[in-house]
């Protein structure tokens, strides 16, 4: 096996593979490990064993259709994707890239990684089963889901005598933030449509999880893909700039672009895009984070980013405005 420095026991999960190494060293919550085919990586995986045989189904796909800038699941020596620790715990054995995240503040790595993004989908529309292969997800009924939990929330705050500042200046503003939240979902409802073409998504794209390698993009993480529309990667990376920018037209319409030259979307995804933005999804997600956290203490934190999601909502309905405008969308 090699010389050995780590420590740990899932270090000796990599007898069960087929491989030389000649060093290990602990990485962020992995093991790491040089071997003659390379520098790999050892994570707990913490899926079900059948998400991980669609993602590796995904991962061959997609470099069989010429994208290979995609992390490879290696094998055990039972030819199995995920090996088993003696408390059960299940992990996983990927190749690894040596490089740096995206750095969102840089406009033209963004571009880039758009650009992979778009590449990806070119390589990852479905055209029959997958191993396991899991039913299509749709926006409108992720977002039913969030609906139901918003309308939970606001009868707690409702019933709570004493509220903090927090919960005072969220309750000012649920409603707006509520009713367009229905709104949104139900007009999207009533143009998804079941005639849509399927791609395999990412699942989970970014900035984290895009390498820049040289002159080379890698994606990585691919432990939350899905089926779906494309733009659900693309809308995930583009909320994440819009809030940063405070909606910023020019970043928006620019990022659209880019992916539109690499691979054009036709009109029911650019639908689809504008209702995913139009969601008040970071509002769900301050009043989730906030429902689920103890309630004796409140993080200051959680105010200031609530008054920045009011503070930036006149700027993201001037930018929904011309997104409509623009794409003509009805």
């Amino acid at each position: 096996m090699g010389v050995i420095v780590v420590n740990d026991r899932s270090v000796n999960l990599l007898e069960n593979y087929d491989i030389e190494v000649l060093r290990t060293w602990k990485g962020r919550g992995a093991i790491l490990c040089e071997t003659k085919q390379g520098i790999l990586i050892l994570k707990e995986y913490g899926g079900h064993k059948e998400k991980a045989a669609f993602q590796d189904a995904l991962l061959s796909m997609v470099r069989a259709r010429g994208f290979q800038n995609v992390e490879c699941i290696l094998k055990n020596k039972e030819q199995e994707l995920l090996t088993q620790d003696q408390d059960g715990t299940l992990y996983v054995l990927k190749t690894y890239f040596e490089g740096r995240e995206c750095n969102v503040r840089d406009m033209e790595e963004c571009r880039q990684a758009v650009r992979t993004l778009a590449k990806l989908h070119l390589a990852s529309q479905v055209e029959g089963a997958l191993p396991g292969a899991y039913t299509p997800r749709y926006a409108h009924v992720e977002f039913e889901k969030h609906n139901r939990e918003l309308r939970k929330v606001r009868k707690y705050l409702k019933d709570r005598s004493q509220k903090t500042d927090f919960e005072i200046f969220l309750m000012k503003n649920y409603d707006y933030f509520f009713n367009l939240a229905l709104q949104v979902t139900e007009e999207l409802r009533f143009y998804q449509g079941t005639g849509e073409k399927q791609f395999i998504c990412h699942g989970d794209y970014q900035y984290h999880n895009i390498l820049l390698c040289g002159e080379e993009m890698n994606l990585v993480n691919f432990e939350k893909c899905t089926m779906d529309s494309p733009v659900r990667d693309l809308y995930l990376f583009m909320r994440k700039l819009l809030e940063k920018s405070g909606w910023s037209q020019g970043i928006g319409f620019d990022l659209m672009d880019v992916y539109d030259k690499v691979r054009p979307m036709d009109g029911t995804e650019y639908r689809q895009l504008y209702y995913r933005l139009a969601y008040p999804e970071k509002f769900w997600k301050i009043v989730n984070f906030y429902y689920n956290s103890g309630k004796a203490w409140i993080p200051g934190k959680n105010l200031e980013k609530l008054m920045k999601v009011t503070e930036q909502e006149k700027d993201k309905q001037a930018f929904l405005e011309k997104f409509k405008a623009q794409y003509a969308l009805a």
